[in-house]
């Protein structure tokens, strides 16, 4: 099982993640990349580097035939399938096998064990694990389907068999929502494992979501490395991890390892895995599934346990032995994990493309902290694959010294250039929920029905309009220390709001600005791209800041603004057109509802867009008749492109 040259089958954080270690240990890497990653960070990090396909994950990472011939064509003689994409596809392990390729993860027989996850169910009732009720899946028709949910009645979970990391999942809560949940689910499910097969189970609720990491080699060992707490989640999705859980004592934690290695034991698992279970408010553990791969979140357990997970695996795929045993592992400190998307949390999560502007991570490795990414500053983020960016950990002597540095790593490498979560993460660290360990994988959601405070996008103070001023001044060559120079007016816009400051320069190399009545001094000190030095009424400060394309990106507080000078010819496009249904974001059209002559209702479905493997779906925003739709299902469309036009219908006279 010796091999020397490792194609890495994945792209982003995770491919770099597998590159590093690889190269600590002496193999050779192989990167491959579709259209949209041709520069992409883990191409240029790997030795070698094949072109796999077009952008779409199913014209590329997903199509075994070109991952092998990449292989045939740069001598790699193992396989690292990262996670997502095929890292639990058994037929793509069985290829790689009998392409004479090692396989870097579990044999394609306990794959099939424990990667579908209604069969993974099936063998722990078996063995006597507890299980959520739920409904297997053995007939897959909607009729079916929507007949045993009726039986386990609500809430539940519409679940694909297949892949993890919340795709595929669907929340139901009533009857009416089960046939919107299937097709969701199903069509999602498709399009990032290629495999629609589903299954339902009855939702805990106001449950923690606690995983084992367990390891296994080819000769009879296996171990667990403790426990992942990975409750605040969104929509099925994990936001925040952190190891270990701040509700799991010794004895628990004993019991919940050995039902995890038992059942890894039980299907000759080999290499990394991970156990879920779902535990209730009586702290009784359940069966969830199997995850057949490395996790996104396992750097937690990297960081409390001390030891390489992917060298590990490296190691087991092999040949050798484990490198510990159970007796041996020890848990020092707590690590939390946030995970960096680019996608909005003040507006439902929606995902975000663009150009990154600012991302030097660097900046906030002090210690404790790591950040694993794959992305650059001048990057172009797409809107084929997943949102998730980079991860940022953070280890310390106990919870409240890893949340403490995790929120300084957060403000000390801020993303510029798009919309992401970095505040959110930043704020739900302190929230008193978190901080109390009292999480449920609900909540944030629940957060989202209620308004909570959370989940309302901050706005800039005066302080951060009158840097803003005075750099937009500086930008256009106002030369302060002329007397002669004169008040002047500076209209500005961050998001919805739009002010006018007043600008006066003095003598003294300052400007008064005044906002809303109020003056303030302001003295920029320096400022050069990505260092904006200044004094505000005597109080100086360092921000990180960019002006680009007539944008100024700011980082402040841990949140990003974008301040930009307001035309005095507004365009056609400034006030939103009720008549004009238009793209949320960039990505694919999936589903279209409506036709040219259809009578519509305000607030009525028209469309959905998928981005980032999550749905969106635009809605009317006026009552009237279709009269134009201005794309097909399966169309690649751009962020604000007008979808479907709208007469809005004659109001009636009172």
């Amino acid at each position: 099982m010796s091999f020397s040259k490792i194609l890495i089958a994945n792209r982003g954080e995770i491919a770099c993640r597998v590159i590093r270690t690889a190269r600590k240990l002496g193999y050779q890497t192989v990167a491959v990349y579709s259209d949209a990653d041709q520069a992409a960070p883990h191409v240029r990090l790997a030795d070698e580097a094949v072109h796999i396909g077009a952008s779409a994950a199913a014209d590329s990472y997903l199509r075994v035939e070109g991952l092998l011939e990449a292989a045939r064509k740069t001598g790699a003689d193992a396989v690292h399938p990262g996670y997502g994409f095929l890292s639990e596809n058994a037929g793509f392990a069985q290829a790689c096998l009998d392409a004479g390729l090692v396989f870097i993860g579990p044999p394609p027989s306990a794959m099939l064990a424990m990667g579908d996850k209604a069969l993974a169910k099936r063998r722990m009732l078996a063995a006597g694990v507890p299980c959520a009720p739920g409904y297997l899946g053995e007939q897959q028709d909607d009729a079916s389907l929507t007949q045993e949910a009726l039986k386990l009645g609500f809430p539940l979970l519409v679940k694909a068999v297949a892949g993890g990391g919340g795709r595929g999942m669907r929340l139901v809560r009533a009857a009416d929502e089960i046939a919107q949940a299937l097709l969701g689910a199903r069509r999602e499910a498709q399009s990032a494992f290629g495999d629609g097969t589903l299954m339902l189970e009855r939702l805990i609720d106001n449950g923690r979501h606690i995983e084992i990491q367990v390891f296994a080699d080819a000769h009879g060992n296996a171990v667990y490395l403790g426990e992942r707490d990975c409750t605040a989640q969104r929509r099925r999705q994990k936001v925040i991890e952190e190891a270990p859980s701040p509700v799991v004592n010794a004895r628990m934690r004993e019991a919940m390892g050995r039902d995890a290695v038992a059942a890894a034991l039980a299907v000759g698992y080999r290499g990394a895995g991970t156990v879920e279970f779902i535990v209730d408010a009586d702290l009784k553990h359940y069966f969830l599934e199997m995850n057949t791969r490395l996790q996104v979140e396992h750097p937690v357990t990297e960081m409390v346990t001390g030891f390489d997970l992917v060298e590990w695996q490296l190691r087991v795929a092999a040949g050798f032995a484990l490198p510990v045993l159970q007796a041996d592992v020890r848990l020092t400190g707590h690590a939390i994990e946030a995970r960096l998307y680019v996608e909005d949390p003040y507006a439902g999560f929606a995902p975000q493309t663009g150009t990154v502007r600012w991302w030097r991570p660097q900046q906030a490795l002090f210690d404790g902290v790591r950040i694993d990414d794959g992305i650059e500053e001048g990057a172009e983020i797409s809107p084929f694959y997943d949102p998730m960016v980079a991860k940022v950990i953070a280890h310390g002597h106990d919870r409240e010294d890893a949340i403490r540095r995790l929120r300084a790593a957060l403000a000390n490498a801020p993303l510029l250039g798009l919309r992401n979560n970095g505040r959110f993460l930043s704020d739900l660290l302190n929230h008193p929920a978190f901080r109390a360990a009292a999480m449920t994988t609900t909540m944030i959601d629940q957060w989202q029905d209620s308004g909570e405070a959370l989940l309302q996008r901050p706005v800039p103070d005066d302080a951060a309009w009158c840097i803003a001023a005075a750099a937009f001044a500086l930008q256009n060559g106002a030369n302060w220390r002329a007397d002669s120079v004169a008040a002047f007016d500076i209209p500005l816009r961050c998001d919805e709001v739009a002010r006018t400051l007043r600008v006066e320069p003095d003598r003294h190399g300052q400007v008064r600005v005044t906002i809303e009545g109020q003056t303030h001094r302001v003295r920029i000190l320096r400022f050069t791209q990505g260092e904006l030095h200044f004094e505000v009424d005597d109080v100086t400060r360092r921000v990180v800041a960019v002006l680009q394309q007539g944008a100024l990106h700011m980082a402040l507080a841990g949140a990003s603004f974008v301040f930009s000078e307001v035309s005095p010819f507004p365009g056609k496009d400034a006030v939103q057109d009720v008549r004009q249904a238009r793209s949320p974001v960039a990505g694919k059209l999936t589903q279209i509802k409506v036709a040219v002559g259809d009578a519509v209702v305000d607030g009525q479905a028209l469309l959905c867009v998928e981005a980032m493997k999550m749905e969106m779906w635009l809605s009317a925003q006026t009552a009237g008749t279709v009269t134009a739709v201005h794309a097909l299902v399966g169309d690649q469309v751009e962020s604000g492109a007008v979808l479907v036009e709208i007469e809005p219908e004659a109001k009636k006279e009172a």
